[in-house]
């Protein structure tokens, strides 16, 4: 693809542009997506992690979200592979993340998780601490997967997740990302589907917020007051790619002021394709949603710099991808304000300084056959 110099100088001047989240100063436009890669052993990041996460704030990714990390409860997760953010030697190698992406000139969060009634990575309940979740009920509707919480099990899961948040503040990270997409426990709440209680936590949007939102609350109360709170969404469920938790913006918004209101700073919103529209009548994509009805800061991602070969040969689907003129109009306009990147970032750890550069034709294309091979 030939790069003219407009277009070098237009995408380096949109996405090189700082953005504030609370008290975060964040150098430039591009984040790195949470990605699960399952390298480290007992839960504990090692210098691979380090080097993983250094490499890319090096190269010019202004904020790094980590691949999901457990929280301290039982059924928060259960493969041995994925990161903790919970435990003494977990902890101090996660200290060390940090630092490493500071003095490479970069920001980080890590993504706190709980997976609630998915297991998946190969994952298997321990006999006690089966899978949880708001009505014991899976993505596809299984009733009896696993145990509906009790009011105990929320105050013990509202618990994990504030010890995790004052533990990221605690060892010098930049924020916190709370993981309430793709079908796990946050998300089981938000979606009628899982979501079956008749308690105050279930029933109409609102109500089906309170559980996350009482998280966000909790959080917010025990990091500092400039502290970054983001708060990662979806439509879209793992193994239930066309479930949707709102039909129409007003449902939409249902669901999302509560959380803004409980302290949520930036709303991260996952879509697998950025481009497309998330309602009728409207070229907004979920993520400039987000925006206009909350008036918070916007991540969008989506197969951000994926060519059209790679959607074609995936998903059947091809899409004009060489180019990022779609992407710079829409941040330009202020539909959103921010662009996660993922596979295009794990294949390329250069990605965002050759972006930044206008070098798009040196980009390396996404390989999955070299996936587990990429650092």
């Amino acid at each position: 693809m030939i790069v003219t110099a407009s277009d070098a100088t237009r995408t380096a001047e949109i996405l090189s542009r700082p953005i504030t989240l609370n008290g975060l100063t964040v150098p430039n436009r591009i984040v790195m997506a949470p990605m699960t890669r399952m390298f480290s052993p007992g839960g504990v990041p090692g210098d691979d992690v380090r080097s993983y996460y250094a490499r890319r704030a090096g190269a010019g990714v202004g904020l790094i979200v980590t691949e999901g990390t457990y929280v301290g409860h039982d059924s928060a997760g259960q493969s041995d592979r994925v990161p903790r953010f919970h435990g003494d030697e977990q902890l101090a190698g996660w200290a060390k993340v940090a630092a490493d992406v500071h003095a490479a000139g970069g920001t980080i969060v890590p993504q706190l998780w709980h997976i609630g009634m998915v297991r998946n990575h190969g994952e298997a309940p321990y006999p006690d601490a089966p899978p949880v979740g708001p009505s014991g009920i899976d993505v596809h509707g299984n009733e009896g997967a696993g145990k509906a919480m009790t009011s105990r099990d929320l105050d013990e899961v509202i618990a994990a997740f504030v010890e995790a948040a004052a533990a990221a503040e605690r060892i010098g990270f930049d924020g916190v990302e709370l993981h309430g997409a793709h079908g796990y426990l946050l998300d089981q709440f938000l979606w009628e589907r899982t979501n079956r209680r008749d308690d105050a936590y279930g029933g109409d949007p609102v109500s089906r917020t309170k559980f996350a939102a009482e998280i966000v609350a909790a959080v917010r109360a025990v990091v500092a007051p400039e502290f970054p709170v983001i708060f990662r969404y979806s439509q879209w469920k793992q193994e239930a790619y066309q479930a949707r938790l709102a039909e129409t913006p007003q449902e939409l918004e249902a669901i999302l002021a509560p959380l803004a209101a409980a302290g949520v700073d930036a709303f991260h919103a996952s879509t697998r394709r950025y481009w497309l529209p998330e309602f009728d009548d409207s070229d907004l994509n979920l993520a400039g949603w987000t925006k206009k009805l909350t008036g918070k800061t916007a991540i969008t991602v989506g197969s951000v710099g994926l060519d059209g070969d790679f959607l074609r040969a995936f998903t059947g689907e091809g899409a004009a991808l060489g180019s990022l003129d779609n992407l710079l109009d829409r941040l330009e306009r202020d539909e959103f304000d921010m662009v996660a990147v993922g596979r295009a970032l794990l294949q390329d750890p250069q990605w965002a300084a050759k972006v930044l550069a206008g070098r798009l034709d040196e980009v390396k294309p996404y390989d999955a056959a070299a996936l587990n091979t990429l650092s």
